[in-house]
């Protein structure tokens, strides 16, 4: 065999086996940030790693002359810059907030429960149709600021005379955050109660979309809260409990996930702290209060664009391709830890079946034919809460039901009115209670 072959394939065997020292010590890092949930930013897994390589190296090289001996440190320093970088920030640490919205002035309300919300205020554009009871917005997320899409249509229910109010969540957009801790799916439900206290209008109607449906469910499930509601609107509800949450299930009709465009601009996913943060708490592997980067820091990192393919579910198959621009890049804001502990403490709460059936305030649901959410979710909310009066089957629109595309604004507007004044639906019953297992068994 040639000289210059047997350098090739000694000089193959030993960059192979330095690339396999390499991930091997990235590896060890990921285990140890996962083992010590990112402590000190990430630190105490680098040093670790770093020490842990560098006594390899030295008695890899214990019998070398000196300068072959700093050979096996070379993949120590090549793997110590490559997990280095997930312990630096590359955004601020202290939240930055959204800026002002140029149409609408954001106040800050302190609320009984200790959060402190943005809120937003939508008087009647006609005050000769004004309705004399307000309407209250909780919008989806969990833990996510209020789309311009959604503070369009905000403004459209203004201009049928009703008095908007809406609010991010605790977390969400401009409010101020919470301890991690106090993230839990009973906390929304609370500052809802507390909202309308500080609100002092009276009974209020109340547009649950989302995760928001989920808090408004809840909240009917609780009589004195339940007391301060004139009318709900469950719209696209997430699960209510526990058991609605380990519900398994189908969706609707086909979502455009998977079809639509890529969706463009900075993700944090493409950043190897961000990465490896967001990706680890997805698996469960890093809690929401980790070490490795604080609250704000992820909120600050989080774009829209690292949603990926979960804004294109929201649509229809065929709006795969002219799905709007829900937001702007100033104004997106969502909190993923705070978020993914809400959902668990969801997935933790025993069932609150039994106590919806005692709900006596006038309810509608709202579901979309191409629904991302669980069926199961909706059916069980409908099945349960006895006091829903209608169910409003949308066709020809995704999980965002008001989305600006054709007339589907016009068309949810109706729907909700008709409601909350009491007037004929402008769609059937359906489904009835009744007609759920035909509804599941169907695939609707």
């Amino acid at each position: 065999m040639p000289t210059s072959v047997i350098r090739l394939v000694r000089f193959t065997g030993r960059l192979l086996l330095a690339l396999a020292a390499v991930t091997t010590l990235v590896v060890v890092f990921l285990a140890l940030i996962a083992l010590t949930d990112g402590a000190g930013s990430g630190l105490a897994a680098w040093l670790t790693t770093l020490g842990v390589g560098a006594v390899l190296a030295m008695w890899l090289g214990r019998r070398r002359t000196w300068p072959a001996r700093l050979v096996p440190f070379l993949p120590v320093v090549v793997a110590a810059a490559l997990t280095a970088s997930v312990c630096i920030p590359t955004v601020p640490t202290a939240r930055r907030y959204p800026p002002a919205l140029p149409f609408v002035t954001t106040q800050h309300w302190s609320l009984a429960t200790g959060s402190r919300v943005a809120v937003y205020h939508y008087p009647p554009a006609n005050p000769g149709t004004r309705h004399p009871i307000p309407l209250v917005y909780l919008n989806g997320g969990p833990v996510r600021g209020i789309s311009v899409l959604d503070h369009r249509f905000l403004q459209l229910l203004a201009r049928q005379g009703y008095d908007v109010y809406a609010y991010e969540q605790a977390g969400g957009g401009r409010s101020d955050l919470l301890p991690m801790s106090q993230y839990t799916i009973s906390r929304p439900v609370r500052d809802l109660a507390a909202f309308v206290d500080r609100l002092n209008k009276g009974k209020v109607d109340i547009l649950g979309f989302s995760s928001g449906g989920a808090v408004l469910t809840r909240a009917l499930a609780d009589p004195s809260i339940a007391a301060r509601l004139h009318r709900a609107i469950i719209a696209e509800p997430g699960p209510m409990d526990g058991p609605t949450a380990r519900t398994s299930g189908h969706k609707g009709r086909k979502s455009a996930r998977g079809l639509a465009p890529a969706m463009t601009g900075p993700r944090s996913t493409h950043v190897p702290r961000y990465a490896v943060a967001f990706g680890l708490m997805r698996l469960g592997l890093l809690t929401p209060d980790t070490g490795l980067i604080g609250q704000a820091e992820g909120d600050n990192a989080f774009t829209a664009a690292d949603l990926g393919s979960d804004t294109a579910s929201a649509y229809c198959a065929r709006d795969a391709h002219r799905i709007p621009a829900e937001d702007t890049a100033q104004n997106f804001s969502f909190s993923p830890a705070a978020s993914l502990r809400i959902q668990q403490t969801v997935k933790d709460s025993p069932s609150i079946a039994s106590k919806l059936r005692r709900s006596r305030t006038p309810a509608m649901l709202m579901i979309a034919e191409c629904s991302s959410q669980l069926r199961q979710w909706e059916t069980t909310v409908l099945a349960n809460d006895l006091a829903i009066q209608r169910t409003q089957y949308m066709p020809g629109v995704g999980h965002h039901m008001w989305n600006g595309l054709d007339d589907n604004n016009d068309r949810a507007v109706a729907v909700i009115t008709a409601f909350l004044q009491g007037k004929p639906a402008p769609l059937p019953n359906y489904p009835t209670r009744d007609e759920i297992p035909t509804f599941l068994h169907d695939h609707k």
